[in-house]
């Protein structure tokens, strides 16, 4: 299965990995949207030098899928599943990513708060089943 996301009108390509269960995305087709750079294998370099981790890490966190390229044609490219993603925004300097990583900062403060408190976790679970089965009425 093979898709294409809309991001601010932009395409982002993605793929369907069935083993895994997982959605990978083309990493060119979201640094471009969250930086607007022209070059973006250029930018996706320097990101990987001012960012050692992330370039060690690159082969595991940006596997080779095959997704369709702009000439129509299948070809493997540089993609990632969403905890890849998260990992890559953080390293990307653009006030498009931004507003990602405040909200990766959010989660990531109420899953600490759900492991000292679990009753959190219901808590939170339950008010957003609720938001989704009950429509609002105003």
């Amino acid at each position: 299965m093979s898709n294409i996301r809309l991001f601010e009108s932009k395409k982002i390509r993605s793929a369907w990995n069935e083993d895994e269960e997982k959605w990978y995305f083309s990493v060119q087709d979201v640094v471009e949207v969250l930086t607007d750079t022209v070059d973006v294998k250029d930018y996706i370099k320097k990101m990987k030098k001012r960012d050692a981790q992330l370039n060690a890490n690159w082969g595991t966190i940006c596997p080779l899928v095959e997704m369709t390229a702009a000439d129509g044609r299948k070809r493997k490219i540089q993609a990632s599943n969403t905890e890849g993603l998260f990992r890559i925004i953080q390293s990307i300097p653009s006030a498009k990513a931004e507003p990602f990583k405040q909200w990766l900062a959010k989660v990531g403060y109420e899953r600490i708060e759900e492991t000292e408190d679990p009753e959190l976790s219901f808590d939170r679970a339950m008010e957003t089943y609720l938001a989704k089965v009950i429509p609002k009425h105003g």
